[in-house]
């Protein structure tokens, strides 16, 4: 601990040395022509003498000034050019004293006759109309491994540890290779993988249309990112190899490979990944199989999707996932575009990854309701084996200019094992879990652009998916619940459903800015769930016990229409909607059937400000109503683990929702300065609680109707970048509040209220020195009150370096540090420390790796949480100390 606290000592030292150091000296100036007239848009670049590296440049503005600011010392030399004015350079000495410098400057016209002009400006950020270009070499500051390391250091994109990208509060929807997408959401497997060298610019897309011919009709305020490619990256193939193994460590190892070829008519990306260091080099992948695009032209289905009932209990801390993934993981993904003519595109993806993941936990649940007060302990060792195989098909035929048909094929298969044996209050307990999941998904879209600004949009989608389980336990603990001389248990469930839907778009946008978009359609929803949960005496079973036992197919037909008008009023827009729904409900359980046809209709208002260039207001009210899910209308009992059941309403049911968003922006996220604040309020006027019976060895809740539930989000975010310091400043702070009811142990109907507030902020600094820094810190407040009050605060700090001292050789520092309020003041801090030196011994070609993590060899955390029923304990197991050598080689 005393290392790391003098770590961060040094550290913040070096800040406060570099915060001195990075704020001079200036050199400025005005630039004039040999008439003494001023000369506007020159460009400035200071170079060292003995050296080709740019160390600060600028533009002059329009009246012919210019100021630029270097942290170097030394003798430099002073460049001025420009198109029709010949080059001036000038030599420049600065030394520890110097403050200011002041060269005024004469440039002398040029007159060249040439029969071909190319102007290329390699500015560090392009603004041309929606679309803002970065410069990658302006924002490398070559310890970049994979895209996503340089996408960090791009201003206004923020990574958070999964991988997820956003702009401002905004995930992207894609990441793009020369304008060709082949993950959709999946992005992940992109940006976690591909070697970053390649990239020429980063561009993103503003107020994006994943369908071209919607561009500039649809109100679009997504946002989308394209990678270009540096031209010897073009049409040919290439890729890299980084291989990994452990020293003094168990066995550890790392391999990863991409092989790709991006031509003009076909582009293939091949890439795969092995490790069991706790790598995640896939992100989530249901982002890959099932892309949601919430109230988008053409995204019917994107919504359905099945759940499973029952899990292991696999859930670990909030640390970073390589410190708690103990796996051992292998992927492989084939993609390619095929340009098969002028009209036609076929895209291909395949996928398959397997993992085995170890995992250990062991703690204590403290439960107080009311009279009732006990204490449960669990040892938990358990160990999850996962396949997954992905395809996919993309096709796109391009009718004329105006009209496109696109058609979508998946299939998915995932199998799952999952093991564990477990001493529940010193009783063992061996789980048996065996999951699949098979996916058949195929969708069609035919888009019309039939005027200049009208779109019509005919999609049809039909999906089928189902999720079978097996969970077996070697013991009976329900000797409270069943008279059975029972001595384990087994449950068989599965859960079906076939979706098959169709929707007509039409999208008419006026000359004074109106849209207009009317929605037509029908959804038809079948889910099958059958459950059977049985009582055996070793191998013969002694009763489907009665209650527990579902054998339902619940279908929904949803016929809907959609009217929606957005009025342009200079700096207002309103938007008025309306939708209107007649479902079909019909329900069989057992040989019953039952129906239900209701009809309601969900109102939606909006009113957008645009203040001025820098601020904007944005609200909108709207009232919901949700239809039961298969999962809320079950009669029979469910088991969901080793010790709980959960039981439908038995009946239909549609919830009644009520909310209003406020959100304020100002600036944008590409200012120097960017506020955005965000108040969203919803008021349940009907939701589902429980009614629970809460034991030593069981519990069992069943849902129950309650009225009036509300929640209240308030989410605010500045970011302001320092250029003095060439650092970015982040300020974060979030609060949500939230009260409903509920029943446990035949008490009367009780009220939880929750309160949860986190804030923190992050300083990333952009030096094009030997010397980079992140450092920030985060807090989380949570309280939950019934009769009782419990609370606690955390925090996270963390502080990242980075060392270039020369193009060869660079060190990574990365250091964390937890704290935990509610645990002992023994065990609640905890500290992390990683480290990775970097050697270049051929540039593009090879390199060595020396990587350690955890250093401190911090072997288990333990974390707290608190609920309306209990307080928890539990400790996890780490991925421990281990140091890998690496080598990559590029070819």
């Amino acid at each position: 601990m005393k290392v790391i606290i003098n770590l961060m000592q040094i550290s913040i030292l070096i800040l406060l040395f570099c915060f001195k150091t990075y704020s001079q000296p200036t050199i400025s100036g005005i630039i004039r022509d040999t008439n003494n007239e001023t000369i506007p848009y020159i460009n400035v670049v200071l170079k060292p003498q003995n050296g080709s590296s740019i160390e600060a440049y600028c533009y002059a503005n329009e009246k012919g000034n210019y100021k630029l600011k270097t942290t170097k010392r030394g003798n430099f030399i002073l460049t001025f050019s420009s198109l029709s004015y010949k080059t001036n350079s000038i030599n420049v000495e600065i030394n520890e004293d110097t403050k200011e410098i002041t060269i005024d400057i004469i440039l002398e016209n040029e007159i060249k006759i040439l029969n071909e002009i190319i102007v290329s400006a390699n500015r560090p950020i392009t603004i041309k109309n929606d679309t803002i270009i970065f410069n990658g070499d302006s924002f490398r500051q070559g310890n970049e491994q994979t895209v996503e390391d340089l996408l960090k250091k791009i201003p206004g994109l923020s990574i958070d540890a999964n991988g997820t990208i956003k702009v401002g509060n905004q995930e992207i929807e894609k990441v793009m290779v020369d304008g060709d997408d082949m993950f959709e959401k999946g992005y992940k497997i992109l940006t976690k993988n591909m070697p970053a060298n390649p990239i020429d610019n980063v561009e993103l897309y503003q107020n994006y249309s994943n369908n071209k011919h919607l561009k500039g009709i649809e109100n679009s305020e997504k946002v989308a990112l394209n990678l270009t490619l540096k031209e010897d990256a073009k049409r040919v193939w290439f890729g890299n190899m980084q291989v990994g193994y452990g020293l003094n460590s168990e066995n550890r190892y790392e391999v990863r490979s991409n092989l790709m070829n991006f031509g003009k008519k076909n582009k293939y990306y091949f890439l795969t990944n092995l490790n069991n260091i706790g790598i995640d080099a896939v992100g989530d992948i249901n982002h890959l199989i099932r892309p949601y695009r919430f109230d988008e032209a053409g995204s019917i289905g994107d919504d359905q999707s099945v759940n499973s009932l029952l899990g292991l209990g696999f859930d670990t801390p909030n640390l970073k996932q390589k410190r708690v993934n103990l796996n051992n993981a292998e992927m492989l993904s084939l993609n390619s575009i095929f340009t098969l003519s002028e009209k036609v595109k076929l895209k291909t993806l395949g996928f398959l990854n397997t993992d085995e993941i170890d995992f250990y936990r062991n703690g204590f649940q403290t439960f107080s309701v009311g009279n009732t007060t006990f204490t449960n302990t669990e040892d938990f060792v358990g160990r999850k084996k996962q396949l997954t195989g992905f395809g996919k098909v993309d096709v796109t035929y391009d009718v004329s200019k105006t009209k496109t048909i696109e058609y979508t094929g998946k299939f998915n298969k995932t199998k799952e094992k999952n093991r564990s044996d477990l001493f529940f209050n010193n009783d063992l307990l061996n789980e048996r879990l065996n999951t699949n999941n098979q996916l058949f998904d195929q969708k069609l879209v035919y888009t019309n652009k039939f005027k200049n600004n009208k779109v019509f949009l005919l999609s049809g989608r039909y999906i089928g998916e189902k999720t079978p389980q097996n969970y077996a336990v070697n013991q009976f603990i329900f000797s409270d619940l069943f008279s059975e001389d029972a001595n384990n248990t087994k449950q068989f469930s599965e859960n079906k459903m076939q979706f098959a839907g169709f929707e007509g778009h039409l999208l008419d946008k006026k000359e004074n800015g109106d849209l207009l978009e009317l929605k037509i359609g029908n959804q038809l929803r079948i889910d099958n769930l059958d459950t059977r949960f049985e009582l055996l005496q070793n191998e013969n079973n002694l009763a489907f016990q009665n209650g527990y036992q579902n054998n339902l197919t619940y279908s929904t037909n949803d016929m809907y229409l959609s009217a929606k008008y957005r009025f342009k009023l200079k700096n207002f827009t309103l938007l008025t909607q309306a939708d209107f729904h007649q479902l079909f409900n019909q329900l069989e359980n057992f040989d019953i059937k039952s129906n239900q046809n209701p009809f309601f209709v969900m109102p939606k208002i909006g009113l957008d400000w645009k203040i001025n260039d820098k601020n904007k207001i944005l609200t909108s009210y709207s009232y919901n109503a949700t239809n039961a899910s298969v999962l809320d209308v079950y009669s029979g009992f469910v088991q969901t683990s080793f010790r709980s059941f959960s039981k439908g309403l038995e009946q239909f049911n549609q919830l009644n929702l009520s909310s209003a968003i406020l959100n304020y922006t100002y600036g944008s996220w590409g200012d120097k300065f960017f506020a955005n604040t965000f108040v969203l309020y919803s008021k349940n006027n009907d939701f589902f609680s429980t009614n629970s019976i809460i034991a030593q060895n069981y519990s069992q809740s069943e849902k129950i109707m309650i009225k009036n539930r509300e929640f209240l989000s308030i989410s605010s975010n500045i970011d302001r970048y320092f250029k003095p310091i060439k650092s970015n400043l982040k300020f974060n702070l979030g609060a949500t509040k939230t009260n409903y009811k509920n029943i446990v142990n035949n008490s009367n109907l009780r009220e939880v209220k929750s309160f949860n507030a986190d804030y923190g902020f992050e300083l990333r600094s952009g030096f094009r020195g030997f010397f980079n820094y992140h450092i920030g810190s985060k807090w989380k407040y949570s309280k939950v009150e019934t009769t009782i009050i419990n609370s606690f605060t955390d925090n996270m700090s963390f502080l990242d370096l980075s060392f270039m001292f020369n193009d060869k050789f660079n060190i990574q520092i990365q250091s964390e540090r937890y704290f935990f309020g509610n645990l002992d003041k023994d065990n609640n801090k905890y500290y992390f420390l990683d480290v990775e030196a970097r050697y270049v011994v051929k540039e593009n070609k090879l390199t060595f790796f020396l990587s350690g993590n955890n250093l401190f060899n911090v072997e288990t955390f333990k974390n707290y949480s608190i609920s309306d029923i209990n307080i928890s304990q539990t400790e996890y197991r780490l991925m421990p100390r281990y140091v890998l050598l690496k080598m990559e080689y590029r070819f």
